[in-house]
């Protein structure tokens, strides 16, 4: 759960409580840690060395898992993003104790008092993460980035790179990133514009305790070198999805847009938190007018992001153009491999391609299954996310019983309405009966239940 933050661990019990009824492991396997263990000592031996080229790395401070490593260069008027993936393919052999255990998790589960990585330590946060602390095996992918933003995979090849520097979003300094970060995080942003792209980046909210003892949910805006830092994953996966597509091979990754019941539901959240949503002005339109700095937008954008139906996999189709809605574009996760199983296959899948070498059988079998595993551990992360909303919902509101609290109905079915409160970033139900969609009502809390994870409302008018 990325976008909620508990450093004074005030739900510590809550967390213990989901963590148990959703099973989050505790740890490894013997065999899988002891397997680890021997492949991180694997050296490489079918990579090319690039360890001269300026690699750095941009992630939160206390990461340790390391994903990717960044370096730009120009080419005329053209951005050549130099994109190092950690190449866990080098140290997971298909079919292998690290392999096995990875497709029983899928991704790695987030919760705000820590995490349940997808592999052994001694892989995904040291031998495989691209640390500063000596080379590294990577895949690089050479992504060409045109001045209108658009993307094309020039080359990929495994490779050994060092990383110059571990940089942290906060503290990050412009001196400290590659000549021609900011241009190329602007070149595609204006290419989204364009496309009509409707990626919402809600705030990171945070649990804390005030003077009046009480619980409250603070929110941190995304940083620009987050922002910066997401348009060169975006652009590689991009350009990833396209050559895949174009060889006709694949595993994409597919959402469509709210559907018109959400979007509904979408306009009476606006109105409960008193945003001037024009009639005539479509989501995507109005979304890119929402400032994160502003609570009541940053709630909002709260509401947009658990709106839709959900992203899901897709593997390539004859006559079939995968899309993803949000995104405007075919698109493809390949630049996460440490937290995401599919990613694993996709970069191999990439590798080939680029190669001109036909796709192993091993990644053609895993595309096929991929979907149903993949969509397994994004429910139960879903479920995760939602049980940990549904504590900080339940903590904040807390000691407040008996307290009356605006509210707009936005939508309604047979267990009762479904409400927003006007005053936080609360979702709930109550048994109101005779309301419509866009009413506005007054509740009273009747219970704040932390250990259940529970809000019960009754409507006073």
């Amino acid at each position: 759960m990325k976008t909620l933050r508990d450093p004074q661990q005030l739900l510590s019990d809550g967390l213990t409580a989901i963590r148990t009824q959703f099973q989050v492991p505790a740890g490894f396997p013997p065999q899988a840690l002891a397997a680890a263990e021997a492949a991180a000592t694997r050296a490489p031996g079918e990579h090319v060395d690039h360890t001269d080229r300026p690699f750095v790395t941009l992630d939160p401070a206390t990461s340790t898992d390391l994903d990717q490593a960044f370096a730009i260069e120009t080419a005329d008027a053209d951005l050549l993003l130099h994109y190092a993936i950690a190449d866990v393919a080098w140290f997971v052999s298909d079919g292998d104790a690290i392999d096995i255990e990875a497709w029983q998790r899928g991704t790695t589960s987030y919760l705000p008092d820590g995490k349940a990585s997808l592999y052994p330590p001694a892989l995904g946060e040291k031998a495989a993460s691209l640390l500063p602390d000596g080379p590294r095996p990577a895949v690089v992918f050479t992504v060409r980035v045109a001045t209108d933003g658009t993307v094309k995979l020039d080359q990929a090849e495994r490779a050994l790179i060092r990383s110059r520097a571990k940089l942290a979003y906060d503290t990050v300094q412009p001196e400290e990133l590659p000549a021609g970060f900011a241009d190329l995080a602007a070149r595609i942003a204006a290419a989204e514009l364009r496309r009509g792209a409707a990626r919402v980046d809600p705030p990171e909210q945070e649990v804390e305790r005030g003077p009046d003892g009480k619980f409250a949910l603070t929110q941190r805006p995304q940083l620009k070198s987050e922002r910066s830092n997401a348009a060169m994953s975006l652009a590689c996966n991009l350009a990833i999805a396209d050559a895949l597509l174009a060889a006709k091979t694949g595993l994409f990754r597919v959402m469509a847009a709210p559907d018109a019941r959400a979007i509904a539901r979408l306009r009476h959240t606006a109105r409960a938190f008193g945003l001037d949503w024009p009639d005539a002005a479509p989501l995507e339109q109005y979304e890119k007018r929402l400032d994160p700095a502003n609570p009541r937008h940053a709630a909002f954008m709260l509401a947009i992001r658990r709106a839709g139906t959900g992203a899901s996999y897709e593997t390539y189709r004859e006559g079939v153009i995968p899309w993803h809605a949000a995104m405007a574009a075919t698109y493809a996760h390949g630049t996460a491999p440490l937290r995401r199983l599919a990613d694993r296959y996709v970069v191999r899948a990439a590798l080939a391609v680029a190669n001109g070498q036909p796709v192993p059988l091993a990644v053609t079998e895993a595309f096929a299954k991929l979907p149903e595993v993949m969509a397994r551990a994004d429910a139960r992360d879903n479920q995760i996310a939602r049980a940990v909303i549904d504590l900080a919902e339940a903590a904040i509101l807390s000691g407040r019983e008996g307290e009356a609290f605006e509210a707009v109905v936005t939508d309604v079915g047979e267990s009762g309405a479904r409400i927003q409160l006007c005053a936080a970033p609360v979702v709930a139900r109550t048994t109101a009966h005779n309301v419509q969609p866009g009413d506005r009502i007054r509740v009273r809390l009747l219970g704040a239940d932390t250990e259940k994870r529970a809000l019960q409302f009754e409507r006073l008018s």
